[in-house]
Parts: structure tokens; sequence; C-alpha cells
């Protein structure tokens, strides 16, 4: 667990290291969709336009076969706006802080976030701001490589990005690695979309950092799903808003706040 600081990114060395093993995989390198790369393999490829997966990271290994469970108090007496009673149930009374991800259809790739806190037994939305999810919609039971966002509700743990730590609540590593990481695979254009990020606690491991690449529900359910620096199109999992808003959201979220993204079309949240 890496609390109550800011983390740093592995050193100038161990970095080198992991970008010149780091390869934009090829067609032929990627015939199955849902397969964990080999033991030898890392990949550095930004999540938004990785055709095979969603590695959001410099370099993910395989994950251990292990499985961890979140645990949750009972529901929040009070449902959040926009939420339908079994979206809402998964909200805990020790949450007052909730991101709701949403678009129109099930198979858009952009829609709208809106930030609602709890005070004086209502909630209260803070903002709303336009976003891209995944460029093939949203779904439940999502998989490696096929370009959804999932739907549920997840937790928000952790924070990180190339640039320094612009003073979140949230315990935060910056990585050097980063930029390069996204320049080598997808060209300069890409280079900042990994600026700031906030890791989406779906099939990840809360309290470690977001390039972390243990999957504790498997390889083939995806990973490396973030809300980071938008590029003006649909992802491959990740939930992306323009700079500004991201920072608004580093600089308001609290950890003490126990904070939840409800993510999915408006339908399924509805529910």
């Amino acid at each position: 667990m890496f609390r109550g600081g800011t983390r740093t990114g592995a050193s100038l060395t161990v970095a080198v290291l992991a970008l010149t093993m780091s390869s934009c995989a090829t067609p032929s390198d990627s015939k199955d969709d849902d397969a964990a790369p080999a033991e030898s393999a890392v990949v550095a490829a930004p999540s938004q336009q990785n055709d095979i997966g969603d590695f959001a990271a410099p370099a993910q290994m395989p994950p251990p076969e292990a499985e961890t469970t979140t645990a949750t108090g009972p529901a929040h007496s009070v449902p959040v706006p926009g939420l339908g009673p079994e979206t809402a149930a998964q909200i805990p009374a020790e949450t007052s802080q909730v991101l709701v991800a949403s678009g129109p259809e099930t198979t858009s790739d952009s829609g709208q976030l809106s930030f609602f806190a709890y005070a004086d037994e209502k909630w209260k939305k803070l903002k709303t701001f336009d976003i891209h999810n995944g460029k093939k919609g949203w779904l439940a039971d999502r998989r490696e490589g096929d370009k959804t966002s999932p739907i549920g509700v997840f937790t928000l743990s952790d924070a990180g990005g190339y640039k320094q730590d612009p003073g979140t609540k949230l315990p935060y590593t910056q990585d050097d690695r980063l930029p390069s990481s996204a320049t080598v695979a997808y060209g300069s254009e890409y280079e900042r979309v990994f600026d700031y990020i906030i890791a989406i606690d779906y099939n990840r491991v809360p309290g470690t950092p977001p390039t972390d690449g243990t999957r504790p529900l498997g390889w083939d359910k995806g990973g490396g799903i973030w809300l980071h620096v938008d590029h003006d199109s649909g992802t491959n999992g990740c939930v992306t808003l323009k700079e500004e808003d991201l920072l608004w959201i580093l600089e308001t979220i609290d950890p003490d706040a126990h904070p939840r993204i409800a993510m999915g079309p408006e339908s399924q949240l509805q529910k």
C-alpha cells in the first residue's frame, strides 16, 4: 500500500529497460485478444488506441492467479440522482462522493460525467463534464480487447501520471515512462494523454500505482481502466476528460469520502 504521500516512478535505468522491452503489438502478435502474453513479454500501449487490449501501463505482466473482494457497508440511505435502485444499492452508506459516467445508449462512445457530493441529507451535483468512453460502448461482461467500458460501480483509490502531483488527496504515482511509452507505441500526438490519471478499480488491486498490471479477475476481463486526459475519440475502455476537468476532479476527490464511480449507459444506471 502506498498511502500518506507521493509515490515516484521507477529509476531511469528501470525506465529505459521497460521501454526497450516494450513494443506495440502487430497483428501477428495478437491472434488471441483474450490470451495473456507470454511471461517474457511486456506491452507499452495507451488503452485508448491499442487494438489488441487495454494495456494502459508501460509494462504490464500477466497477473498471478488471485482474486480479491472489496468490503462495503450497507447501501446509502439516499440514492444518487439518476441511479435506479439496483445501482444505488451498490453505493455504501460511508460514501459521500460519487462520479456518474454515462452515455445515452449502450453503443455510445461519448457522454457525460457528473460529480456528486453528499451533505445535509442530500446529494448535490457539483459539476458535469463531457467524456469519451469505449469506442464500442458499454458492457457489463467485457473482455480484453473488446473496446468497451465496464458497466458497474467501482471504487477510486489511486492516481498518478507523467506530471507531478497537482495536490490531490489520493495517493499519487509520478511516472516518467508514460509519455515515452505512448509515443513509442502510437506517435507523439498521444504523448500527453497520461499526464494525469485516476485508476478505476475495475480488475485491479486498490492501493497500488495505476500502472500495476495485476488483474485479480483474470487476464481476459481486461484491465488498465483509467480516467485520463481526452483525445477527442472513443477509447478501448478508459473514460477521458479534458485536462482542466480531470485536474478539478483530482483536486476535489477525497479518499475520506470513500468515492465511487457508477459507469454505464443511462438505461442500465437507472435500473
